[in-house]
């Protein structure tokens, strides 16, 4: 089973309308989210809210999960904790999920986010599982 970009943002323009995050990538265990920096998720200081780069951390999960299991809108995160490193800062913030475990009934993956083409630099890490939906 392949899972596309093109699926995974269709899917969540129709259950989920102005999200703002968008799949760029994903894979059997892996799957990349990316928004565009609005002045509404701009804090102080000009930087990206963390409720945000959560969001967006939540999203590449999300993804991943796709990527690993199809087109699952079921599943849902059970746990998610984030890690911010540095203050985010600049057009677009990015999010790759990498999947450690793909069980029967959780995902477990870890997220790194960075801003713009800085995969190097990173602004927070996330860790979390979702759960798979029984049947």
């Amino acid at each position: 089973m392949t899972v596309t970009v093109e699926e995974v943002n269709a899917l969540v323009a129709a259950a989920f309308p102005g999200s703002g995050n968008e799949c760029v990538d994903v894979g059997p265990t892996w799957g990349t989210a990316r928004r565009v920096v609005t002045p509404d998720v701009i804090r102080p200081g000009g930087f990206v809210s963390g409720p945000t780069q959560f969001g967006v951390a939540d999203a590449a999960l999300w993804y991943a999960v796709f990527g690993a299991i199809g087109l699952e809108p079921m599943a849902m995160t059970s746990e998610l904790s984030i890690r911010f490193l540095r203050p985010a800062t600049g057009a677009a913030l990015f999010g790759r999920a990498d999947l450690h475990q793909i069980g029967r009934r959780n995902v477990v993956g870890t997220v790194r986010l960075w801003m713009d083409d800085r995969p190097d630099r990173l602004v927070a890490v996330a860790q979390g599982t979702y759960a798979r939906p029984s049947r």
